[in-house]
């Protein structure tokens, strides 16, 4: 959908058309699931909160002003919010012991599935202790592919901002994998 049809659709459904909605809805519910799922590393709970940031969206709808940003940047800003929103009740809960979450260790002879899978665990695990931004701007640049000046959009900084954010972002990651024992080409070429 182009950023004319796009704004027709809004203008429709501001005016409480279903199907204007809805077609905003097939054209960026699948962008929002990635998005948080990547954040929460559960698809269950990535479909849940999906359905809240577009019920959100839907509530919100009549008060939206477009502001020159493409319609999905208000959805991520929504989507951001709710994983936040989600951690923080998390955080007043017990944890919970997670057989998944316990470190397995790699030989070389393992299957290559295996070993695929124990490196995005150990790249999702590094990612969620980056800060929320830096968190955001991976998703958005590496996994959703946006450029510098799209996330830039999404995120409300400049480019220079989101560059640096990113630098930052994957020097830490580097170093966490590193000392974490991964050879980050390795997981790289494997998650490739």
């Amino acid at each position: 959908m182009d950023r004319a049809e796009e704004q027709r659709c809004l203008q429709r459904a501001q005016r409480g058309d279903a199907d204007a909605f809805s077609a905003l809805y097939r054209e960026h519910v699948q962008a929002i699931f990635r998005y948080i799922a990547h954040r929460v590393n559960n698809v269950q709970l990535a479909e849940d909160l999906t359905g809240d940031v577009f019920a959100r969206a839907l509530e919100g709808l009549p008060s939206y002003v477009d502001q020159g940003k493409p319609f999905v940047a208000w959805l991520y800003r929504i989507a951001h919010a709710r994983v936040v929103d989600h951690y923080r009740r998390a955080e007043r809960r017990p944890a919970e012991s997670d057989v998944e979450a316990e470190p397995l260790p790699v030989t070389p002879d393992m299957d290559e599935g295996l070993l695929r899978r124990h490196a995005a665990r150990a790249l999702r695990a590094a990612i969620t202790e980056l800060t929320s931004d830096q968190q955001q701007v991976i998703v958005l640049r590496f996994i959703e592919g946006y450029n510098i000046e799209t996330v830039a959009q999404i995120m409300g900084k400049n480019a220079n901002a989101i560059k640096a954010l990113q630098h930052r972002a994957l020097r830490s990651l580097g170093s966490r994998l590193e000392r974490s024992g991964f050879d980050i080409e390795a997981i790289i070429a494997g998650l490739s």
